[in-house]
């Protein structure tokens, strides 16, 4: 037999597998600009995009744009005409759900990184009315940035501001060709801090002040709140995948059953994104503030907390994880003794949520790569832990413990050897892996740890970390009390192991 091929436009007409929308796409308007070619996105708003395509409630394509310059997923798109496998697991009614998608929303990709045209295309494009993001968090982010003339930006602020300057200048500055932007950056009010920077730009670059009240008139920053567990690729049991599905798809991704998406805007935009009318669950509020508490700090809290000590105890998933008695123990206590204390939502409430978000942990179904969750892990660790510990110790005389000792975990996970293609090598329990951050982020973090490997200063190396204001956005040896707690966690990281270290914060009176 020869290789599997792979999915397609021919395939999926030979196999009459999506007869109705592989007839019915090709007519559709490319009216959803989506920023980021990574696993969330293409199981999150793009597979909305596809489900309000079916219930003939939005009827457009979505036009795909790498963030970065470095990105291949792009190319995969191109193989597969767009199409891709979304592979939903999870537990409804005490019983397994799996739910197999073929999802054909996407047209094309253009990548202005390498062809400059591709960003005139795009900003003059005449349906495009909505911008979806997720660059993580490290990707909102303000940089300076050269004039807007002089070639497509790095960042995506930058990007963003560019392509709406030029949108701007060629429609003459129309109201009706504003975009709609939703961003699902996983940073508190990212519409609001996105419209900022982009105007930032617009000052710097010395633009047009039409432009700036074109901005704040004729578009729309929404503020959102994102919710699903997406593992990405499931590589362990991809052959199987393959002889059950019959074809090949390099962009298949694993998601769980449970999706929501809060998004804090102007009502009268509802009606350009109409998914709640296709059965999708997204919420229309006038504050999201409430659900992105509870979520940031009691979901993707524990969730990112984890994954260092984890990862230097050998750990492979967020269910091997929880399923350790040790580690499992460890974020028990973060979430029921330090987070939900810091929370003001009624205890009922936060308990049973706390109980959820540790049964979607233990999915049995989907396959949670820690390493994948930990990419760009220090940005991650500021926005979704870091609120809780200040929070935490504002109210009381002492430091959360496991709170505390989880930004000692994370120091140490970055102790490794730089590699190729932005990446750092790490060993920890006879194995290897590889941790993914912001280039400058490995750059500083290896390097302390390489002077501490000749200097064996751990005082020294903990200072320079936690005085560091880009990582953590001011400087944590402020607090005494939490620069002597991390420095002690990470002795007994380095001299006795993470298993040991887990052991004695749990011993810690309470």
């Amino acid at each position: 037999m020869g290789p599997m091929r792979r999915l397609n436009d021919e395939v999926v007409r030979e196999r009459s597998l999506e007869p109705i929308m592989a007839a019915a796409r090709e007519r559709l308007p490319e009216r959803v600009l989506q920023i980021g070619t990574g696993n969330f996105l293409r199981a999150f708003s793009t597979w909305m995009v596809d489900r309000m395509n079916r219930q003939g409630v939005f009827n457009g394509r979505v036009l795909v744009v790498p963030a970065t310059h470095s990105s291949r997923t792009a190319e995969e798109f191109d193989r597969q005409n767009g199409w891709y496998t979304v592979l939903a697991r999870g537990i409804a009614a005490g019983r397994r759900v799996e739910r197999i998608e073929r999802v054909g929303a996407v047209g094309r990709t253009l990548n202005p990184h390498r062809n400059p045209a591709d960003a005139l295309a795009i900003a003059t494009h005449p349906d495009l009315r909505i911008v979806v993001s997720n660059t993580t968090e490290a990707g909102i982010v303000y940089r300076t940035s050269r004039a807007s003339e002089a070639g497509y930006p790095s960042t995506f602020p930058a990007q963003l501001a560019f392509l709406l300057w030029t949108r701007y200048r060629f429609f003459k500055g129309a109201a009706n060709r504003g975009w709609i932007v939703l961003p699902c950056e996983l940073i508190d009010r990212n519409g609001d801090t996105l419209k900022r920077i982009v105007l930032q730009h617009a000052a710097d670059w010395g633009l047009d002040p039409g432009f700036a009240a074109w901005v704040c008139e004729a578009c729309c920053f929404a503020n959102t709140l994102v919710d699903r567990i997406v593992p990405g690729f499931p590589a362990d049991e991809i052959e199987a995948l393959r002889g059950r599905l019959g074809y090949d798809d390099r962009l298949l991704t694993a998601a769980e059953v449970y999706h929501s998406w809060v998004i804090e805007a102007d009502r009268n935009v509802a009606s350009e994104w109409p998914a709640a009318q296709a059965g999708l669950n997204v919420i229309w509020t006038d504050d999201l503030t409430p659900y992105r508490t509870r979520k940031v700090r009691l979901l993707n809290g524990p969730h990112t907390l984890m994954i260092a000590p984890a990862l230097l105890a050998g750990k492979e998933t967020v269910r091997e994880s929880l399923d350790d008695p040790l580690i499992g123990e460890m974020v028990r206590r973060a979430l029921f003794d330090e987070i939900i204390p810091t929370v003001d939502l009624p205890d009922e409430e936060k308990e049973a949520f706390a109980r959820d978000v540790l049964e979607r942990f233990r999915n049995p179904c989907i396959v949670h790569r820690l390493t994948s969750i930990a990419l760009n892990g220090v940005s991650k660790w500021r926005v979704r832990v870091w609120p809780s510990l200040e929070a935490y110790a504002a109210g009381r005389s002492r430091l959360p413990p496991v709170l505390a000792f989880s930004l000692a975990a994370l120091i140490a996970l970055y102790r490794g050897t730089p590699a190729a293609d932005g990446m750092l090598l790490v060993r920890a329990c006879g194995r290897s892996f590889g941790i993914r951050d912001e280039a400058e982020v490995l750059a500083f973090l290896s390097g302390a740890w390489s002077e501490y490997n000749h200097t064996h200063d751990l005082a020294g190396l903990c200072r320079k970390v936690l005085g560091d204001t880009r990582l953590w956005g001011q400087d944590l040896n402020t607090s005494p009390q939490l620069a002597r707690a991390v420095a002690g966690h990470l002795d007994v990281i380095v001299q006795s192991g993470m298993r040991a270290a887990i052991e004695q914060v749990l011993r810690i009176e309470w």
